[in-house]
């Protein structure tokens, strides 16, 4: 009888010791579940991170006692890039001494590839900064504007979709879409618009200004290495400008493919006008250390702010009393430009006939045809 208990005392007592940890964590999680959203996400993010980062599913036994880690999409959205993306924008402007330049500007040309054979100015000692240097201009004769074809691509990047838009849903990459509306934003007042809207409840109809057409997309990923400057895809006329304020989370095509309407968080500017058949808008969409986007004949324009609402957008119409038309911009010529790599987003409309001279995935330079009639 006492060895049996002897026996039975050991296990008892290693049973409670096994125990212990698990109610301890009980209790903990208890405390955190009483806290309010900003403070829980605020203690329970690092474990979140520890949780996928660490090998062999190390933390795998805290589900055990009732803990969930957060999805990796809503801990990604969690990562402070707009703050991220301003320190990014001040670094670039600090001034590198004179040796320093040839070293750090060669480690990023060998990295993402870029032929400074191109450049305007070969001399990486020219480019006092990051921002200068990412900012660089081409030779004239670099990018021949392609004269045949209506639309150009506005820059150069890799074609990540294209092609007719569809009850009002776009692809940012292949099967899986976002909102027309929410990408967009409400339709302007008709006192902004150079055309009447159409009288129907699907949004896509009310881009599609004339009989017969049909609304189309081409969604393009200016990579880190890429000419960071992007121009006027066609002969058109800008009248608005819509300016999104919003997250920074890169827009490259893996995340495209895991955060459903990636586009639509993005902080983004919107240009919208019309050429000649019709509606017409290209959209420079922001990312992860691109919180700078810069149209060149809109001085109002500041991106990436400290402080914004979600979901909010600012307006501005270059339709005046002094200037009824818009903003008029020739095919090729300049019209911004970002800090890094990051995606243009062309909404147009066109006649049923019109042809995308493209594949997707390919690789494409300013000047070179997108489609044509």
């Amino acid at each position: 009888m006492c060895q049996s208990e002897a026996r039975r005392g050991p296990e008892l007592s290693s049973a409670k010791w096994l125990h212990f940890p698990q109610l301890a964590l009980r209790r903990r999680l208890g405390q955190l579940s009483c806290m309010s959203r900003p403070a829980l996400k605020l203690r329970s993010w690092p474990l979140a991170v520890l949780y996928y980062l660490l090998p062999f599913g190390a933390l795998r036994p805290l589900s055990r006692v009732g803990w969930r880690p957060v999805s990796r999409v809503a801990l990604y959205k969690s990562v402070p890039t707009r703050l991220l993306s301003r320190a990014w924008g001040r670094l670039n402007q600090v001034e590198l001494p004179h040796w320093l330049r040839r070293p750090v500007y060669s480690l990023y040309i060998w990295t993402f590839g870029v032929n400074m054979k191109e450049a305007a100015v070969e001399d990486l000692h020219h480019y006092r900064n990051l921002s200068e240097f990412f900012r660089r201009k081409l030779k004239p004769q670099a990018r021949p504007v392609c004269g045949l074809h209506s639309v150009i691509s506005p820059s150069d990047g890799k074609i990540i979709n294209f092609g007719q838009v569809k009850n009002s849903e776009v692809e940012q990459v292949k099967g899986v879409t976002y909102s027309l509306e929410a990408f967009l934003g409400p339709r302007t007042s008709v006192e902004d618009l150079p055309f009447p809207p159409a009288a129907s409840h699907s949004f896509r109809s009310q881009l599609v200004t004339r009989e017969g057409n049909e609304l189309y997309h081409c969604v393009i990923y200016l990579a880190p290495g890429d000419y960071h400057c992007f121009h006027s895809p066609t002969d058109w006329t800008v009248s608005h400008r819509r300016h999104f304020p919003g997250s920074l989370m890169s827009v490259n095509p893996g995340m495209a493919r895991w955060i459903k309407e990636l586009f639509c968080h993005n902080e983004r500017v919107v240009l919208t006008g019309d050429w000649k058949h019709g509606f017409f808008s290209l959209t420079a969409v922001g990312a992860t250390n691109v919180g700078s986007i810069r149209i060149y004949f809109d001085r109002d324009l500041h991106t990436n702010s400290p402080r914004y609402s979600k979901g909010s957008y600012n307006d501005f119409s270059f339709v005046t009393q002094a200037n009824r038309e818009g903003i008029p911009m020739r095919k090729g010529e300049h019209l911004g430009e970002f800090n890094l790599g990051s995606t243009i987003v062309l909404i147009f409309e066109a006649p049923k006939d019109f042809d995308f001279k493209l594949k997707a995935g390919q690789k494409i330079r300013f000047g070179e045809a997108l489609g044509s009639l």
